[in-house]
């Protein structure tokens, strides 16, 4: 089975080898170099309101790469909360969220530093706001799960070892200009925070993260909203 894929990587910069152990360590996931398999979205990525970018091409043997798909069962929306808490900065203002922070941590984390690549959503922009309103009370875990498909943002894979960029080749990229793609991405981000206003409006008796420190949720429990198999994981979890 054919186990190389297409991935793309938004810069405003064109990138023929990515350097390991080069990028910010405050990123989703930790240190590593950030890719898509949607090109359309990497170049949503690249651009800013200033400047446009390039949606950099790469080609990637995944055969002997050891893969962790947060998005995928075993893993719950928790999982990559967790995740997130520990390596991104949160606005903490209260004694909840500073609590919150902790126990997602002690209780969800799962040590991404021992895969060579993982899978996971990307927090920008209005997504980060609703993990951050998930963190301080705001939202609960189910509505948490649903606002994280809202806009369609899709996936981010991220090369976390040595061993994963030793498997990239460089296979060329395309343009992306500010004109047509910072349009889109900011037409994403806005029709994904205005269907979060919705969601809002049925607030329903939802599981909070006040209520999980309470109670004591760990992995597992059945209030947690599973992460539903997709047809790009198999039965281990495991997309590539």
């Amino acid at each position: 089975m054919d186990k190389s894929i297409t991935i793309f990587h938004g810069s405003h910069r064109v990138i023929e080898t990515p350097e390991f152990g080069a990028d910010r360590r405050n990123n989703d996931f930790g240190l590593g170099f950030y890719c898509t398999e949607s090109e359309e979205l990497a170049k949503e990525w690249a651009v800013s309101s200033l400047q446009g970018g390039f949606a950099n091409r790469y080609v990637i043997d995944t055969a002997l790469l050891s893969t962790l798909n947060l998005n995928a069962p075993p893993y719950s929306i928790l999982n990559w909360m967790a995740v997130l808490v520990q390596h991104r900065p949160f606005s903490l203002g209260t004694p909840v969220a500073r609590r919150a922070k902790r126990y997602l941590i002690d209780n969800f984390y799962v040590n991404v530093n021992a895969y060579d690549l993982v899978v996971g959503y990307r927090a920008d922009d209005s997504y980060f706001d609703f993990a951050e309103s998930f963190l301080n009370n705001g939202i609960s875990v189910e509505q948490l799960a649903i606002a994280m498909h809202l806009g369609k943002l899709g996936e981010q894979i991220v090369l976390k070892s040595r061993h994963a960029f030793l498997s990239l080749s460089f296979a060329g990229f395309e343009v992306a200009n500010k004109e047509t793609y910072y349009v889109r991405r900011k037409s994403r981000n806005d029709e994904a925070y205005r269907r979060y206003q919705e969601l809002l409006e049925d607030e329903g008796d939802g599981l909070y993260m006040i209520d999980i420190m309470r109670e004591g949720v760990r992995n597992g429990d059945p209030r947690v909203p599973k992460n539903q198999l997709t047809q790009n994981a198999d039965h281990d979890g495991r997309r590539l």
